[in-house]
């Protein structure tokens, strides 16, 4: 069995606010922020759903938008900042660091 994620390797709080490794999945049935989930090479991501298909970064929108809602922030407080073809991205959300990690570890907490 493996071990349990820990929320500080997929949610890093930096400066002004946190980093956020994401495994996005498109075209899903709902929109949603899921559990944290540790990947085969090691790495633990939080897993997130969006119905937005992966066209000329429709999807890539929707994960902004969502993890915006989500954490109580501003559209314009939250910016992919690596990842933008690829499933696996790097997210900075800009506010109070330990809130953020605090509400993100919540919410991948309760999915569960």
């Amino acid at each position: 069995m493996s071990p349990t994620p820990d929320p500080a390797a997929a949610i890093r709080p930096d400066a002004d606010g946190v980093r956020l490794r994401v495994r996005l999945t498109p075209k899903a049935s709902r929109d949603a922020v899921g559990r944290l989930e540790r990947l085969s090479d090691g790495n633990e991501v939080l897993v997130v759903h969006v119905r937005a298909v992966p066209s000329e970064g429709a999807a890539n929108t929707a994960l902004c938008r969502l993890l915006a809602e989500a954490t109580g922030v501003a559209k314009s407080k939250v910016d992919l900042v690596a990842g933008t073809t690829a499933r696996l991205k790097t997210v900075r959300i800009l506010g109070d660091p330990a809130a953020l990690a605090a509400r993100l570890a919540t919410l991948a907490a309760a999915a569960k």
